[in-house]
């Protein structure tokens, strides 16, 4: 049985809901699993160097990591990013990225934001093994958020 910390930044609720499906399947396939949130002292804030903790989650006691947060001005979360900048080190970790964003096409930001998280996790010494991308405007939003829970769950294998 792995230990697997969900860690998320959710500015509307969409991300929480997406990592909260995704809890829900990991803990059926018999994981043992933690949702928490990254939570700034000021959701707005937009300079990284400014970000400041309200919640920061610990990463070293998790086998396997999910990050995920939303997509904001085209890129990844500014919290999102101070906090992976932040983290202790993922080395020898298997880990799943992935954003949801109000556009319908990923390339509205999305993937900007999945390249952004996923070089800030490889530079800490993890390896990214999936990645998901969520266009909550998108008429197949259900379908997207069923293919990012299935392939971020495979993270766990």
């Amino acid at each position: 049985m792995l230990k697997i910390g969900i860690i998320i930044h959710s500015h509307t609720g969409n991300t929480l809901s997406v990592a909260q499906k995704l809890k829900e399947k990991l803990l059926a396939e018999g994981h043992s699993v933690s949702l928490e949130q990254v939570i700034a002292v000021d959701d707005q804030q937009v300079d990284q160097a400014k970000v400041q903790f309200a919640n920061k989650p610990e990463l070293e006691a998790y086998d396997v990591l999910i990050f995920g947060a939303p997509v904001r001005a085209f890129s990844l979360s500014a919290i999102m990013a101070a906090y992976l900048k932040q983290a202790a080190s993922l080395q020898g970790k298997k880990v799943g990225c992935f954003v949801t964003q109000q556009f319908p096409y990923p390339w509205l930001g999305g993937n900007r934001s999945i390249r952004q998280m996923k070089k800030l996790c490889e530079a800490k010494g993890a390896q990214v093994v999936a990645t998901g991308i969520v266009n909550w405007s998108s008429k197949q939003r259900e379908e997207k958020i069923s293919d990012t829970v299935q392939k971020l769950s495979n993270v766990a294998v």
